[in-house]
């Protein structure tokens, strides 16, 4: 899978790292159960970031498909807010 375009080697903010160790162990495992695709739609310009639990995988199929898209693609449409999130069912 594709991470959000970004400097990964960017610092953490400083809130971040006050996250309870209870918390950050959750959120870590519900990440694990997740699956994801990103691409740009195939009737606009907007970039789609389809999300779902792991047992949602067979849906992604019987939706329409995604073009590729680069990391300079993806960063000027979160720039232009032109992103789209939808949860899989």
């Amino acid at each position: 899978m594709t991470d959000l375009p970004g400097d990964p080697d960017a610092p953490v903010p400083a809130d971040a790292a006050l996250l309870p160790a209870e918390l950050a162990r959750h959120l870590e495992a519900l990440g694990s159960q997740l699956v994801w695709r990103i691409g740009k739609d195939e009737l606009s310009d907007e970039v789609v970031v389809r999300l779902g639990f792991a047992s949602a995988t067979p849906r992604f199929a019987h939706l329409a498909r995604l073009r590729s898209a680069g990391d300079a693609e993806l960063q000027a449409a979160l720039t232009e807010k032109r992103v789209v999130i939808e949860w899989v069912d």
